[in-house]
């Protein structure tokens, strides 16, 4: 027996909720909302983060993928992003042409990735999240730096801050080190 048209929108709701919404607003609640960071903070960043070519770098909820693509085209990075909103991520495949760099961006949930063989790791997260990951990033190997964008880490090696420049509407940045 055929479907109804009503049937089919019903069925097409339902895939689009599991299979779209439920990430998205799972990647809200359990990540950062996509709010992406300015190109010269991300420059900075990666400045601070004193990335020599081949080293591993991992942005967890990379967004747009900026920073991955600037890793891997400015300092030679093997950079990898990882995104859980499905429309940020495809956001990010669709850029990522023009970015016209050997970085990668995965569909992924950063918790269930190994990150453990990590150069650097560059987070813009909420506080709550970054409170969660800190028992994972204190798992990385010694001399592992570690980028957080606007909020601080607690109870990591703080090796280095720039301030806020509100006029600018600019976040810190803090640079720890395992």
């Amino acid at each position: 027996m055929p479907l109804s048209d009503q049937s089919k929108f019903l069925i097409a709701e339902a895939i689009l909720f599991v299979f779209i919404i439920i990430p998205t607003l799972y990647a809200l609640i359990w990540g950062a909302p996509f709010v992406p960071t300015p190109l010269a903070r991300v420059r900075t960043m990666l400045k601070l983060a004193n990335i020599k070519k081949g080293e591993k770098v991992y942005d967890l909820g990379c967004g747009d993928g900026r920073l991955v693509h600037l890793a891997s085209r400015e300092h030679g990075a093997n950079a990898i992003g990882f995104e859980l909103s499905p429309f940020i991520y495809m956001y990010a495949k669709i850029c990522q042409p023009f970015w016209r760099s050997k970085a990668k961006i995965k569909f992924k949930n950063f918790y269930s990735q190994n990150i453990s063989d990590a150069d650097v790791i560059v987070c813009y997260l909420m506080p709550e999240t970054l409170k969660r990951f800190q028992t994972e990033l204190k798992k990385l190997r010694k001399g592992t730096r570690v980028i957080s964008y606007a909020f601080r880490i607690p109870d990591l090696k703080l090796i280095h801050s720039e301030p806020k420049v509100p006029e600018k509407n600019l976040s810190p940045i803090w640079v720890y080190e395992i």
